[in-house]
C-alpha cells in the first residue's frame, strides 16, 4: 500500500491525540450513555452527541471497528473493479469520518464529501482529518445535513453509508437507499453483523438491484439471496487492533476484538464478482480444509479440500472468511 495513505495505525494515533487528557473514566461514562442511545430511536434532527468530550469517546468507542469494517467491503468493491478510481465520494450519516478515512486509504485522493446531522461529530472529524496529514483527508467537507427522507444527493462515484440505516424509520431507510442508489456509480452499504443488521441489508440490495445496479460483493450473483429468512444470516468479520487508550475506554483487556458486520457493494458499471465467497471461518483438519460458501451457481454449498488438491489445499489453509474463493490463478 502506498505510504501515504492512511491506515489503522495511523487513525489510531489520530484518535490518542484528540483524547489526549480527557479521563479515561470520563470517557468510559460517557461510552456508556452513548452506546445506550446512539443507535436508538433519536430523531435525525436532534443528536444527542452533548459535546466534543461525548464526540471524542465515541469516536474512540467506534471509529476503529467502523474503520476495518467499510474497509473489508472497499477491498471487496476493489476485488471486484481492480482498474476502477473513484473521483468523488459522498459518505452520509459519516459522524467524525471512519469511512473517510478508509476511502482514502483504499485510492489516493478521491474529493469527500461527509454529511451527518451532528455538528460536534462533524467538527472532530475535522479535526482528525487535519491530524492525519493526508491531502486527501485534510481536502475533506464536512457538511451538517438530515440522514434519511427527502435527502438530496449530488451525482458522485462513490456513496458509502456505513452504520446508518438501524438509525431510520423502515420509510427513511427506503428514501435513503432509493437516493443513494440514484446518486452513486459505486454504493457500499455496511450495518452490524446481527441477524437485523443483515436484514436490513437484504433490503437495501433488493433496492439497490431494483434501482438498476449490479451486486459486485460479497455475493457472487446479483439474484436472490440463498439464505433462507430466518434460518441464517450472512455477517463477516474484521480483526481490530485495540490501543491501550481504546481498552480503557472500552473496558477491556484483549490487543484486539472481532467486529461483526454485513455489508453489499453495487454499481452501475461492469465489474468480477467473485466466483464464490468464503461465508465462515474455514475449519482447518488434519489433511483438510472445510468452506462454507456462497456460489454463482449453486447457492449455499460446502467444499472439502483436501491435500490431494494441490496448490488448491494450500490456498484453502491460507483463506479467510470473507474472501473470494478460489483466489485469482488458482484451478479448481
Amino acid at each position: 500500500m502506498n505510504a501515504t495513505l492512511p491506515t489503522a495505525q495511523s487513525l489510531r494515533a489520530a484518535l490518542a491525540g484528540l483524547l489526549d487528557g480527557l479521563p479515561p473514566r470520563q470517557a468510559a461514562q460517557a461510552v456508556d450513555r452513548l452506546i445506550a442511545s446512539y443507535r436508538g430511536e433519536t430523531p435525525t434532527d436532534a443528536p444527542i452527541l452533548r459535546d466534543r468530550s461525548d464526540v471524542a469517546a465515541y469516536a474512540a468507542y467506534r471509529m476503529p471497528a467502523t474503520y476495518e469494517a467499510v474497509r473489508s467491503a472497499l477491498g471487496a468493491l476493489a476485488e471486484a473493479a481492480p482498474g476502477w478510481t473513484p473521483a468523488g465520494h459522498t459518505d452520509v450519516g459519516g459522524g467524525t469520518g471512519a469511512a473517510c478515512w478508509a476511502v482514502a486509504g483504499v485510492w489516493e485522493s478521491p474529493a469527500t464529501t461527509v454529511l451527518d446531522w451532528a455538528e460536534p461529530a462533524l467538527a472532530l472529524g475535522r479535526e482528525l482529518a487535519e491530524a492525519s496529514g493526508v491531502a486527501g483527508l485534510r481536502a475533506a467537507r464536512w457538511e451538517k445535513a438530515r440522514i434519511g427522507a427527502a435527502l438530496e444527493l449530488a451525482p458522485v462515484d462513490l456513496v458509502t453509508v456505513s452504520y446508518v440505516l438501524k438509525e431510520l424509520t423502515a420509510g427513511a431507510r427506503a428514501e435513503l437507499v432509493d437516493a443513494v442508489a440514484a446518486a452513486g456509480q459505486a454504493v457500499v452499504i455496511v450495518e452490524p453483523g446481527t441477524p437485523d443488521g443483515y436484514a436490513r441489508i437484504i433490503e437495501a440490495r433488493d433496492r439497490l438491484i431494483a434501482a438498476g445496479l449490479d451486486i459486485a460483493a460479497p455475493c457472487p450473483h446479483s439474484g436472490a439471496c440463498p439464505i433462507t429468512p430466518g434460518a441464517d444470516w450472512c455477517h463477516f468479520s474484521a480483526r481490530v487492533s485495540r490501543s491501550s487508550l481504546h481498552r480503557q475506554v472500552k473496558g477491556g483487556s484483549l490487543s484486539h476484538e472481532d467486529e461483526k458486520f454485513s455489508y453489499v457493494v453495487a454499481t452501475r458499471f461492469p465489474t468480477g464478482p467473485a466466483p464464490a465467497r468464503v461465508t465462515r471461518r474455514p475449519q482447518i483438519r488434519k489433511g483438510l480444509v472445510q468452506l462454507e460458501l456462497c456460489t454463482r451457481d449453486e447457492g449455499l454449498a460446502r467444499s472439502t479440500v483436501t491435500k490431494r488438491h494441490g496448490e488448491l489445499y494450500r490456498a484453502a489453509r491460507d483463506v479467510a472468511w470473507g474472501d473470494p474463493w478460489p483466489p485469482e490463478g488458482t484451478a479448481r
